[in-house]
This record gives structure tokens, C-alpha cells and sequence, in this order.
């Protein structure tokens, strides 16, 4: 498993919007939500598109690709409409103001 990236402070991250951050060689769309982080896959599967770009529901944790309104769960990267398609998920913690993020393991998802 890959080590945590510091990829941030944490005042470089606003609530309800997404960032996009490199981890381990890949773009990463990183939120915060309060004191919870989450981070998925940035890349749309749809045609690629920053999921980062995509606006945030507050209500219901599910970030709108920005391009053609595809609808994922920021916290496990499911894909709204078909449950059976997900976008990676990553790890994300603070440590002080440094914000990190790695690549989850398969069996902890």
C-alpha cells in the first residue's frame, strides 16, 4: 500500500467543494465536509471530466460531474444511477494543518 501524500493545508480546502489534488501519480477530487474528508477518483468515467469541478449536494454527500450530470457518493465513489459502478476511493486524514490522502486497500472498502 502506498504511504499518505501531503497534498494541502487545510485552509486550502473549502466546505462543500471539491479540489483536485495529485496522489501517487493520479488526480484526486478531495471535500470536506465540517471535520469529515473524503476523497474519490477525480476523473469522471463518463468522458473524464474533474469530479472535482462538479457541484456538491450538502444534502445528500453526491458530487454532480460537471459535464453530463453523472451523480457519485463522495464517501465510497458510487455511482448513483447504477450502484454496481464506482470510482476509487481514497483515504484521508489530518495530521496538524497537513491534509493526506492515499489509496484505500481493496479489503477495507
Amino acid at each position: 500500500m502506498s504511504d499518505f501524500e501531503t497534498v494541502g493545508k487545510v485552509s486550502d480546502f473549502e466546505e462543500g467543494v471539491g479540489r483536485a489534488v495529485p496522489v501517487d501519480n493520479r488526480m484526486v477530487a478531495v471535500f470536506r465536509k465540517g471535520d469529515e474528508w473524503y476523497a474519490i477518483d477525480d476523473l469522471c468515467p463518463h468522458m473524464g471530466a474533474s469530479l472535482a469541478e462538479g457541484h456538491v449536494d450538502p444534502e445528500t454527500d453526491v458530487v454532480t460531474c460537471p459535464w453530463h450530470a453523472w451523480r457519485f457518493c463522495i464517501h465510497d465513489g458510487t455511482w448513483e444511477d447504477n450502484p454496481r459502478v464506482k470510482v476509487d476511493c481514497f483515504e484521508v486524514r489530518v495530521v496538524g494543518d497537513d491534509v493526506q490522502v492515499r489509496e484505500k486497500e481493496a479489503s477495507s472498502e
